[in-house]
């Protein structure tokens, strides 16, 4: 078996593993996505209720709504971290899936190269061949041009 098609196997093996990376990070990175978005309603709800005005003046109300706006504000500092987790994660994914990309890129660059060396040595041996046929063309019409020289 030739050095490119035992090539083969292994160019389907770095094209399998850079899909199944390039699925991890695009599952990754949808689940940054919902993150993202759910910390910014998170947010968007905060500001609303900050915002909003309060016609109590209960000091029990007003203590509610600052233990609920501090809740709040730990949920929105909570999602946050969730996201910039799940950023780290999408970034180490997009940095595993260029890493399988190189290397399937330098493997198709030595089978490649594996490719053009047959060629050559099969553009040699073929140019071999030609060459000896036409030396017996030579031999074979230097016999008969001798052959009708001593019949004359």
């Amino acid at each position: 078996m030739s050095p490119s098609r035992r090539m083969d196997p292994l160019l389907r093996h770095a094209q399998d593993r850079q899909d199944e990376v390039a699925k991890e990070l695009a599952e990754r990175q949808q689940a940054l996505d919902v993150h993202q978005s759910r910390l910014s309603e998170l947010r968007q709800y905060a500001e609303e209720y900050a915002n909003a005005q309060m016609s109590t003046t209960s000091a029990a109300q007003l203590l509610n709504r600052r233990a609920f706006l501090d809740r709040l504000d730990n949920a929105v500092e909570a999602q946050s971290k969730t996201v910039d987790s799940n950023r780290e994660r999408v970034d180490a994914e997009r940095a595993r899936l260029l890493l399988a990309s190189r290397d399937k890129q330098v493997l198709e660059q030595l089978a490649a190269s594996y490719r053009a060396q047959e060629k050559k040595a099969e553009d040699r041996r073929d140019q071999r061949e030609m060459d000896e046929i036409g030396a017996r063309r030579v031999r074979v019409a230097q016999a008969a041009a001798a052959a009708e020289g001593e019949d004359a």
